[in-house]
């Protein structure tokens, strides 16, 4: 018989094994999720709304996947024995979640669902069924057990055998307590595969003979030119450039680990909280084409290639056309290493008239150096400065560079008003890049030929005073701030840095009902998006807005520079800013009188 280690050693041999047979994860005929093999990366919001990806629970002993399906009785009565594994287990490092890859339940259904049979854990919702059709599930009530040191699956089926269909008795036997705790002690798992029965789920799109006819000249191109090209182009943001089927093919399985974790495309707002009328991300049909299409073999097939024949050209200087007005900053030097504080220069407004900016764009001539810049009028001192909702360094801002900020004009009928006069003030915050850099930045106005009808504005509601203790991993804050006037909102933008996890902005209207304007369940620091809301939304003085905050400051979070420090506010991105930007118009028409 073998011993404990000769055990480890064979299965390490395994791993082995599986990790050369092929991609992506997969011995070479085995099933899909089958004990043994390893389960690839994928994120997921739940459906409470907040995000979750099976690498964050690298550091559990154990991950319980267990299937939900609303309405399933074997699923429901199986939950009461499940929320007990997980009382148990949770203290022991077990990370207990359930995923509901129906087609017919969507997130309002399955919350409801959960308040109404008492589901305290998070139900991850799989609306595209990638996750579903990976890991080979066909029946809700099976519980799936991964080794996040190996991420192979140890155990796959029931909770025990109380269920069977249309009956119930004692549980005799206990597959899933007895499967976590071989697993916790090390042990191999005496039953890993047992039949659960549970209520069918249909995939529909689980077809490998149909994903390989998907045409990479009809479907696949296409769908990159109209989601991916806008930056995988030659002088794009991207790292790399869509210009041939040969090249997206090389670079499919990243593509494939990308769509499933969530990463790509850079889009991060919650699609069931509001609708932006600026929404990069992919819709579940073409999450789905996509990925079948790589796993699939991201195949040829006939027809013209659209990119090599598109071959697009590189980013245009100005997106929008050759500005009216160019105004530039000093030529900046930044040295090699070490921390560039803030650099801040005003220069005069080469007008000498009063005039109203329909659009406005900020460029660096260097963005691989450049962090964000931020461009404020300020006004001559003869003029009344217009009232400011909220922090007042919002006054007069007007222009930004910040990774991922699209370039586009104005709300129709609204600009910034720039009187004779006035000065433009440049804050310019620089990162380091291993060698000496030089930065020409610029901001390009484009001029309204008349005056506009409606002055945009932009504030802030954030704090200074917060302290995020070391080591937290899940450290919470709020800020508020409530209007005197009734406006109109325009866009959304949550600012954080490597600490930030998520942030909602929520209304609270002066009658008491709750608005949620946006939702971000996983936060990014490399993109600084503004959410455009579509339609705008009118709200009316007394709202009260509030911007709540999750920060990340443990050693979970990759991006944390030193997990053992508390952290404050400060500039510099090791340390932390929250702030909610919001760009608005007050309302010469009262609401009320709005129908």
């Amino acid at each position: 018989m073998l011993g404990h280690a000769d055990r480890l050693a064979a299965r390490a041999v395994l791993v082995l094994v599986l990790a050369i047979a092929g991609w992506p994860g997969l011995a070479r005929g085995a099933e899909p999720g089958a004990v043994g093999t390893r389960v690839d990366n994928f994120a997921l919001l739940d459906h409470r709304g907040a995000f979750h990806e099976l690498a964050a629970y690298r550091d559990r002993r154990a991950v319980v996947l267990f299937v939900q399906g609303n309405g399933c009785p074997i699923s429901r009565h199986a939950l009461p024995a499940l929320h007990d594994l997980a009382e148990d287990f949770g203290t022991r490092g077990v990370a207990f979640l359930l995923l509901n890859a129906n087609l017919q339940d969507d997130r309002a259904a399955i919350a409801a669902e959960a308040e109404a049979y008492g589901v305290s854990l998070p139900i991850l919702v799989d609306e595209s069924q990638l996750v579903a059709e990976s890991l080979g599930i066909t029946r809700t009530a099976e519980a799936i057990v991964i080794d996040p040191h190996t991420w192979r699956v140890v155990y796959r089926g029931p909770v025990d055998d109380r269920l069977h269909y249309q009956t119930q008795r004692p549980a005799r036997a206990h597959y899933l307590r007895d499967a976590l705790a071989a697993t916790l002690e090390g042990r191999e798992v005496a039953q890993p595969r047992v039949d659960a029965p549970g209520c069918l789920v249909l995939l529909p799109g689980a077809d490998a003979e149909a994903h390989a006819e998907i045409s990479y000249s009809k479907k696949i191109a296409p769908l990159l030119e109209r989601r991916c090209v806008t930056c995988h182009r030659d002088g794009g943001v991207a790292p790399w450039a869509m210009s041939s089927w040969a090249m997206v093919r090389g670079w499919s399985p990243m593509m494939r680990e990308m769509l499933r974790t969530r990463r790509m495309p850079p889009w991060h707002a919650d699609p069931a909280v509001a609708h932006f009328a600026n929404d990069i991300s992919l819709d579940v049909e073409e999450l789905r084409t996509l990925v079948h299409w790589i796993e699939a073999g991201a195949l040829r097939g006939e027809g013209p290639d659209p990119l090599e024949r598109r071959r697009p050209a590189g980013a245009p200087t100005w997106p929008l056309g050759e500005p009216d007005l160019v105004i530039e900053a000093s030529r900046q030097e930044i040295p090699a290493t070490g921390v560039v504080p803030y650099r801040y220069e005003t220069v005069a407004f080469p007008a000498d008239r009063d005039v109203w900016v329909r659009a406005v764009e900020f460029q660096p001539s260097n963005a691989a150096v450049m962090h964000h810049g931020l461009a404020w009028i300020r006004y001559p001192s003869d003029r009344d400065e217009p009232d400011v909702q909220g922090l007042g360094f919002t006054r007069g801002q007007f222009a930004a560079y910040v990774p991922g900020r699209e370039v586009g004009p104005l709300p129709e009928g609204t600009g910034y008003f720039v009187p004779a006069g006035s000065k433009i003030r440049f804050q310019l915050h620089y990162t380091t890049t291993g060698r000496p850099e030089v930065d020409a930045p610029r901001i390009g106005l484009y001029l309204a030929e008349k005056p506009l009808r409606h002055e945009l504005k932009t504030s802030a509601v954030g704090r200074f005073d917060f302290v995020i203790p070391p080591g937290a991993r899940d450290h919470h804050e709020t800020a508020s701030m409530e209007i005197d006037r009734d406006i109109l909102l325009y866009a959304l933008s949550p600012h954080m840095h490597y600490r930030g996890k998520a942030m909602a902005i929520d209304a609270h209207l002066p009658d008491g009902e709750v608005v949620p304007l946006l939702s971000v369940p996983r936060y990014d620091f490399n993109w600084q998006r503004r959410y455009l809301l579509d339609p705008p939304r009118p709200l009316p003085a007394g709202t009260r807005i509030e911007v709540r905050a999750a920060f990340d400051n443990s050693e979970h979070n990759p991006a944390n520079p030193d997990p053992t420090q508390a952290v404050r506010y400060g500039e510099q991105s090791f340390e932390e800013m929250l702030f909610g930007y919001l760009v608005y118009r007050d309302l010469d028409t009262p609401i009320a009188q709005i129908d």
